[in-house]
Formats: structure tokens, C-alpha cells, sequence
């Protein structure tokens, strides 16, 4: 290509341009050269800066490579599986453009692989989240990028050991436990958009006290984790972790537009989720993420009919499940890998659960054609079916555990069948309550039925029994139920008529709330379901939030900005329904307790503590006066100081007006009016009458 040449107007130029066109005639052939001492100064960004920009550097092409050591040696004959298994494990980080497959001199495979992608940001994803991937049990993938390898080569000869990191010190991330009298902490979220504003309150006694606020802290709600060890802002790059006795930033993760989360019960790991798409191919939705060091462990393609938590963990925090159109896929930690690399055929399911206490899944799929509906426990890792129960007439199913894992609910929703001369006609529905006993020989199941609509089921956290709305609205009402071991569940009591619609257990037990949310206008109903006392009926208007501390001693009724814009705030009762409590707060949106970590006590030691509960009480009724007297001697104080202020004013005017008795004679002839008594007083009284207040009262 001819390079057009532009000639320089700077003063060492100008001689040397004007002798080349006076020597130039018009019959000469035209010289383009540039003449002796010609300086172009006109850069290649200038003439061609938009093909520079598509100009090829040394590494593309290269940066885009990965390499994938400890792959099988396989045979030509098995090449095109083994071709298929990678592909299918790396086809989801991006398009592959181009793949090798290294051989000896009988075709068989060398053990490594080199794949290119059409991006480097996708190679670089397939690095992170398939190294260490366990293919089978004798080849686990280990995976570098291209680029890497003139990395190895600059590795010095003589080693030097790595410089330690300064020690960065988390502080006590369980300091709340600490507190003398076990008081809780809570989180209040109120405002809007950018006036959003966090604060940390400890519910202590006689008032609760504010030790944290922050506003703009998230820019939508907040979350504890399972253990409450750490508080979970959002914003727009992502999500972070707070924690310790001044909430600072323990960890976060980057991801544009995370809305939901989850933290695993152990709270090892977090999934963060972005339902909206931003349209870009490479764009992570769905990522499990290493909270104690902050790492991607891995990320997953989801659909949009997800429902959340697309992800369930076992209790351990070992194996996570997710249900797919036609059975579920177990993953094992830490490596993120499919389960026996083989997905659980299960067509037709439709919901599945973890037992809070083992490693078991209870899952249902429902009828086809003559096949009944059926429920199984599947145990896991050896995928064990445990238990198998059949339904007919299936119309829906809910499971429920039992917080300690004794025991098993599901809820069938039955078709109510009437025979008739000629066919059977369904007219109706029918309930039935499907109670497995976990911890029984042979897992036996009981069944109780109730032909009214069902509004709400929940079991007693720590206890055998379970409670149950029942009834047409208006009219409905509470039955409670025992499970008792090698027995029917037997009905322990029924209260009629009653304004509920929700259920809520305290975390200890014993203790229910009956709230009537929405729609009921807030009515509440505090019973003790030992004997079944009613301790309180009572009402928080437009109610849409009710939270029972952790321990079980106090329980919050909130009116929530996302449901309704009136009468915002919450009040805190104690667990007989003694209102404490009333805050209104404009904006209010959220108020979450922060959880604790299960006790350390023994099952035994709960059992001993309960039984000699009279012995500790005169201890606790000691603490509880002197909390409340604490208020007393607070006002007591406040007063005395009062008390005292007004004593020295007094004694300064008593000294002054004695300093003023000598004038005050002369000014009285010598007549000392202050001692004489009021018989012999020469003094003129006068009395001096107002009205004060008038009332009118009409008698019949």
C-alpha cells in the first residue's frame, strides 16, 4: 500500500519542500519520495485509528485457551464419548470454537485437552469453576489457562519463602452471646429508595437500646444468616456480609443485581441469585460462593420458572438437591459436583424436602393414569428408598418436618368421591394429614382426616404436637394434635369460632399465637397449649408480620410499608401477651430478631432444668425486680437531684430574706411581723375569691 506522505511545514522542511518542486518539470514523471531530512510527524493513529483498533495482538487467540490436565486416556474406539462427556460439562461457560486432542502413536489419548472459547471471560469461568472437578474416582480435572504456562516458565531458580500476610483480626463474630442476661438483638429496616436507614437495636430491660444505625446501609432489605452470625446488605455490584461487635465488612461478592439469597444451615457457603437478565451470554445468575473466603464455587444456568430456593441443603451443609423436570440433582460439597456423577430419575415430581436432622429427601410425584401418587424417603448418599407410601384421588401435596426431624407431615388434598348407579362422581375435597414416624421401626404412618377446608398447619418447634386452621371463613376453627409413639395422633383439643388465619409456634414451644392477618384486621390470641389457657385476646390492627424472638420470651406483631402505607410500626409483647411495647414508625418495612446458634445443653440437661425450673425462679423473679427497679432507681435519682437543686435555691432565698430583716423593721415601726402569732398579729387580712371551673349536669 502507497503511504501518502504530507509534507512538513516546520521550518528544517521548508527549504528542502521548495528546491524539490523547483527542480520538478512538467515533463518529468512525478517523484513521491520524501526528500533527505524529511520528519513525518503524523502518527499511525491519525491516518488509521479505526483499523487499529481491529489490529490482531500476540495473544489472541491464546488467552481464550484452556488446558484440561488428568483427563482419561481413552482408546479411538472411546474417543468420541470421552469428546462428549467434556463437552457437555464445558459447553455451558461458552461457545467452543475449537478443540484438540493430544495422541500417541497408537491414537490413544495423552491425558489432556487443550479448548479454545470465543471469550476469554468464558475460559476464564471454566478455570474457576471445573478445576478439581471429580469426573469419576480415579480422574479429577485439573485446569489452567494457556497463557498460564509462560507464568510457569518465568519461576525463579531459587525459591523464596512467601512474605506472611499481616493477620486481619475478624474480632468475636459471637460477642452477643455474651451478654449476661441473654438479651436479643433485632434489626429494624424503615424508608424508602435512597432515605433507606438500618438499625440494630438489643431488646434489653426496662426500654430496648439502640447500639448501631447506618442509613443507605442497603439499598433493598436485609437478611441474618441461619446462626446470626452475619447481617446481609444488597446493593447494586452485589452482596456483603457484616458482622462483629462494630458490624464490620467480613466478606462480599460480586454480582450485578442479586435479589434473593441463601445461606446453607452452617453457614459454609451462600447462593446469590439475579432473576433479571441483562442479556449478555456470559452473564452468571446463579452462583454458590465460599463465605469464609469469599471464592466462586460454582455457578449454574437456570430458567425463568425457578422458584426460590432454587437450591436445598442438607442440614450438614454436605449435599444440596435441585429439582428438574424429570427427577432431582444431588450436589456434594466442596467440590460441587453431581452426586455418583448421575442424576436422579424421578419423572413427574413436583416438591421435595431435606430433613432438618438427617440426610434423608422426602419428595412426591403425583398420579398417572393407574399408577397411584406416591410419597418416598430417599436416603442419601446410598439413595435408599426408606419408605414409599401410596395416595389415590391426589389433587395437591404439602410436606412439612417437624423441626427435630421425629417426625414427617404431608398434607394430601384428596378428591372427595360419591358413588353413584352407573360411575363415581368427585364432589368436593377432602384432607388427610399422612404422619410418618421417623424414629420408629420400619417408619410407620398414621393418618388423620378433615373434611373441612385446611387454612394453615404447623408443628410445635420442640414437642409432638401440630396445630391446624380448619373450618369455612368466618366461622373456623383450631384443632391440636399429639403424636404420641406407637399411637394414632389423638386430638388434645378443638377451639371453635375463632378469628385466625395463620399459626405461630414459639421457638421453645408450648406457646402459640393465633394472628388473623390481612384480611382478619390483625386479631391475636395468646394461649398456652399445656392446658390450653387463653392468656391474652387482644388485636394489632392491619397486622402483617409476626416474629417470635429466638429464645421465646417475646414475640413482635409489625404493620409493614410493603403490605399497607397506614399505621406503620410494630409493638413487642411478651410470650403471654402483655404488650411491652409500641413504636410507630413512618415507613417502617422490616424488623427481623437475629438468630441463635442451637444450645449447647444436652438433651437430658434441658430435661433436668425444666424439672427443677422452681428452684432457679427465686433467682430470675430476684433479677427481674432489680431490672425493673433499675427504672425506679433511675426516676428515684432524677428526682433526688431535683429534690436538691430546689434545697440550695431555698436556702439562698432564706439567707437573703433574713439579710433583709433590719430594713424590713424600719419600713414596720419597729414591728417584727415575722414573730409575732397569728392571734396578736396587727396585721389587715384580706381574702381574695375566683372562680375556678363551672359544670352542668342534666337530671332525669
Amino acid at each position: 500500500m502507497a503511504k501518502k506522505t504530507v509534507p512538513d511545514k516546520t521550518p528544517q522542511n521548508e527549504d528542502a519542500v521548495k528546491n524539490n518542486e523547483d527542480t520538478m518539470n512538467d515533463d518529468e514523471e512525478p517523484n513521491f519520495s520524501d526528500p533527505e531530512g524529511f520528519v513525518d510527524d503524523i502518527t499511525d493513529e491519525e491516518l488509521l485509528g479505526d483499523l487499529l483498533k481491529q489490529k490482531p495482538s500476540e495473544t489472541d487467540g491464546v488467552e481464550a485457551v484452556i488446558v484440561i490436565d488428568r483427563v482419561p486416556q481413552v482408546e479411538p474406539a472411546r474417543l468420541e464419548k470421552l469428546q462428549t462427556v467434556l463437552h457437555k460439562l464445558f459447553s455451558p461457560f461458552g461457545t467452543i470454537v475449537n478443540e484438540y486432542y493430544p495422541k500417541d502413536e497408537n491414537g490413544v489419548t495423552k491425558g489432556y485437552v487443550f479448548l479454545e472459547y470465543n471469550n476469554p471471560l468464558n475460559a476464564l469461568a471454566a478455570v474457576k469453576s471445573m478445576n478439581n472437578y471429580k469426573i469419576d474416582k480415579m480422574h479429577t480435572f485439573k485446569l489452567n489457562l494457556f497463557t498460564d504456562f509462560k507464568k510457569f516458565e518465568d519461576i525463579p531458580k531459587d525459591w523464596e519463602p512467601p512474605k506472611p500476610q499481616p493477620y486481619k483480626a475478624a474480632g468475636d463474630l459471637h460477642y452477643y452471646l455474651l451478654d449476661p442476661d441473654a438479651y436479643d438483638q433485632f434489626c429494624v429496616l424503615c424508608g424508602n429508595g435512597s432515605a433507606v436507614n438500618v438499625q440494630i437495636w438489643q431488646n434489653s430491660a426496662p426500654e430496648p437500646n439502640m447500639i448501631e444505625e447506618r442509613p443507605r446501609w442497603t439499598e433493598t432489605y436485609v437478611k441474618w444468616s441461619p446462626l446470626g452470625t452475619y447481617l446481609a446488605t444488597f446493593h447494586k455490584l452485589g452482596v456483603a456480609l457484616w458482622g462483629g461487635p462494630q458490624f464490620s465488612q467480613q466478606a462480599r461478592f460480586g454480582q450485578r443485581g442479586v435479589e434473593c439469597i441463601d445461606f446453607s444451615p452452617c453457614e459454609r457457603y451462600l447462593v446469590t441469585f439475579t432473576p433479571r437478565s441483562d442479556g449478555s451470554s456470559d452473564q452468571k445468575r446463579l452462583v454458590i460462593w465460599d463465605i469464609l473466603t469469599g471464592q466462586e464455587k460454582r455457578s449454574f444456568s437456570t430458567d425463568g420458572s425457578s422458584v426460590w430456593p432454587i437450591f436445598r441443603w442438607s442440614h450438614d451443609d454436605k449435599y444440596l438437591a435441585r429439582m428438574t423436570n424429570d427427577g432431582l440433582s444431588v450436589y456434594e460439597t466442596p467440590s460441587f459436583g453431581l452426586l455418583d456423577k448421575k442424576h436422579i430419575k424421578i419423572p413427574g415430581i413436583r416438591d421435595f424436602s431435606w430433613s432438618p436432622t438427617d440426610n434423608i429427601l422426602a419428595y412426591w410425584v403425583p398420579e398417572d393414569k393407574d399408577v397411584p401418587a406416591r410419597v418416598t424417603l430417599l436416603e442419601i448418599p446410598n439413595r435408599n428408598e426408606i419408605r414409599n407410601k401410596n395416595l389415590f384421588n391426589v389433587a395437591d401435596c404439602k410436606i412439612y418436618w417437624q423441626k427435630s426431624g421425629d417426625y414427617l407431615c404431608v398434607k394430601v388434598d384428596r378428591f372427595a368421591k360419591r358413588k353413584e348407579k352407573t360411575e363415581q362422581k368427585y364432589t368436593g375435597m377432602s384432607y388427610n394429614f399422612e404422619i410418618f414416624h421417623m424414629r420408629e421401626k420400619q417408619i410407620p404412618v398414621d393418618s388423620v382426616e378433615i373434611k373441612e377446608p385446611i387454612h394453615a398447619f404447623a408443628w410445635e418447634p420442640i414437642g409432638n404436637k401440630f396445630a391446624i386452621i380448619h373450618g369455612e371463613v368466618p366461622s373456623v376453627n383450631v384443632s391440636f394434635y399429639e403424636v404420641r409413639f406407637g399411637h394414632q395422633p389423638g386430638l388434645l383439643k378443638k377451639l371453635e369460632k375463632k378469628a385466625c388465619n395463620h399459626l405461630f409456634w414459639s421457638p421453645s414451644g408450648q406457646f402459640i399465637v393465633l394472628a388473623g392477618l390481612t384480611i382478619m384486621a390483625g386479631a391475636l390470641e395468646f394461649i398456652d397449649t399445656n392446658d390450653f389457657t387463653i392468656m391474652n385476646t387482644t388485636d394489632h390492627y392491619q397486622t402483617s408480620d409476626v416474629e417470635w424472638d429466638p429464645t421465646g420470651r417475646y414475640v413482635v406483631t409489625a404493620v409493614s410499608s410493603w403490605k399497607t402505607s397506614v399505621d406503620n410500626g410494630y409493638w413487642i409483647w411478651t410470650f403471654q401477651g402483655r404488650i411491652l411495647k409500641r413504636v410507630n414508625l413512618n415507613a417502617f418495612n422490616q424488623l427481623l430478631w437475629r438468630p441463635r446458634p442451637p444450645s449447647l445443653l444436652s438433651a437430658e440437661q434441658i430435661k433436668e432444668i425444666k424439672k427443677n425450673l422452681k428452684k432457679y425462679s427465686a433467682q430470675f423473679e430476684s433479677k427481674d425486680r432489680m431490672r425493673l427497679t433499675r427504672a425506679s432507681k433511675e426516676l428515684i435519682e432524677k428526682r433526688c437531684a431535683l429534690m436538691k437543686a430546689f434545697e440550695e435555691y431555698r436556702s439562698k432565698r432564706i439567707e437573703e430574706w433574713n439579710s433583709q430583716k433590719k430594713r424590713r423593721l424600719e419600713l414596720r415601726c419597729n414591728i417584727d411581723t415575722d414573730e409575732l402569732d397569728s392571734d396578736t398579729k396587727n396585721v389587715e387580712e384580706e381574702v381574695v375569691e375566683f372562680f375556678v371551673k363551672e359544670e352542668t349536669f342534666i337530671i332525669d
